[in-house]
């Protein structure tokens, strides 16, 4: 196969050509970073074109760290019976809710760990409560790893699982649990853990089901180029299936490399320095993402685990969309000594404004509810939040097991 220069796959991508599998690995091994950049950028313009920069204001409920799923790189979650395992109460989560609403939140994300005891109708009760008081709040919860493991534990289809939720008030599915898609990296660091194909299929009833959903990845798991280009492909087929079938798909994209240290297996094993990712490698991929994904029209910045600026860089490799203020984050936090816990509004807003783009806030499905065409319209900003150094991670405790 006679295999075109990087340039040329460059204008080719940046003018919003599908690239091969073989096209997007060159571009991946070859293409200077700047120039890669530069042709992400020109690629998000055709599919969110002008100088607006999204944001979602919304929480991070993570209402157990009981898991029995083991993850390598996870030091999030607790045994059965540790000291440290807990189940928010339900009350606790509509408190924590509340306080996102009451500064113009739209949305909670709520996951968990893979807990062995807990009930379905445990589930059921508490996401019916939520809207019961919050009518109009989106409710992304449960990833698919999540739905796999209660259709394991209940006897259910994974079908059943997501429909029995969606009549209690569930509107989206994160994408939590993806990583890598390719078997023989989830096979080394989360075995326990629902398969690529599982995966895809859970995704795609998602779709089918109307639900708003996201794509993910982490790098820095040992991966070759090789894989995380698979990767990128399965989630690109996905997404033309989905939408050719259901014209619902991935709304966004978001990619971040592992966070790993002494809290983690990955970080304590011996081979650690084979894992992470830097920024120059960071960028290097939410850019060959947003070339390879011509289907898939936001990709979201990390922030948590690159930091604030690099986020902002971000904003020149392709990407069109910040995250979230993430009032309350555990999960990527507890895995690592230095990480960011949180940015207030009006933090996010000067971010995008000094990267020379135009707040905007967002919904779920990305309809804008507010554009901030002036600074003075803006809120001020606060100090940023980084989780404070530990020997270990800070675990609430809010109810029992």
């Amino acid at each position: 196969m006679l295999l075109h220069p990087t340039n040329f796959l460059l204008g080719k991508a940046a003018a919003g050509e599908r690239l091969s599998y073989v096209e997007g690995l060159r571009l991946y091994t070859e293409a200077d970073l700047l120039t890669l950049g530069v042709a992400a950028n020109t690629a998000r313009q055709i599919h969110v074109p002008g100088k607006t920069v999204t944001y979602l204001i919304d929480r991070n409920i993570n209402y157990t760290n009981v898991c029995t799923t083991n993850c390598t790189f996870c030091g999030f979650y607790r045994l059965p019976g540790h000291p440290e395992a807990y189940v928010r109460s339900k009350e606790d989560i509509v408190q924590r809710i509340q306080e996102v609403v009451n500064i113009g939140g739209t949305r909670i994300l709520m996951q968990g760990g893979h807990h062995p005891y807990l009930p379905f109708d445990w589930y059921l009760e508490l996401l019916s409560g939520i809207r019961s008081h919050f009518p109009s709040l989106q409710i992304d919860a449960f990833s698919p790893s999540e739905i796999d493991h209660f259709a394991q534990l209940y006897g259910m289809s994974h079908r059943d699982v997501l429909q029995e939720l969606i009549a209690v008030g569930l509107t989206g599915l994160p994408g939590g649990g993806g990583e890598i898609l390719d078997d023989a990296v989830r096979q080394r660091v989360s075995p326990k853990k629902l398969q690529t194909d599982t995966w895809l299929s859970i995704m795609q009833i998602a779709h089918s089901l109307g639900l708003t959903t996201t794509a993910t990845m982490v790098i820095g798991l040992g991966e070759t180029l090789e894989q995380r280009i698979r990767h990128l492909q399965r989630v690109r087929d996905l997404q033309d299936a989905s939408l050719q079938q259901y014209s619902n798909g991935f709304v966004a994209f978001v990619s971040w490399p592992v966070q790993h240290s002494s809290l983690t297996s990955l970080g304590r094993s011996r081979h650690r320095a084979h894992y992470g990712a830097t920024a120059h490698e960071y960028l290097r991929h939410v850019a060959i993402a947003r070339l390879f994904l011509d289907n898939v029209r936001h990709h979201q910045a990390s922030w948590v685990t690159q930091g604030p600026k690099i986020g902002q860089i971000s904003l020149h490799f392709g990407i069109d969309d910040y995250g979230s203020t993430m009032l309350e984050e555990n999960v990527v936090s507890a895995a690592a000594h230095n990480t960011y816990r949180s940015l207030g509004e009006g933090d996010i807003h000067m971010l995008i404004r000094n990267a020379g783009y135009v707040p905007a806030q967002r919904d779920s499905q990305y309809t804008i509810l507010r554009t901030y065409e002036s600074p003075h319209t803006s809120p001020a900003p606060t100090p940023i939040r980084h989780k404070p150094r530990s020997s270990r991670a800070t675990v609430e405790m809010n109810a029992p097991q």
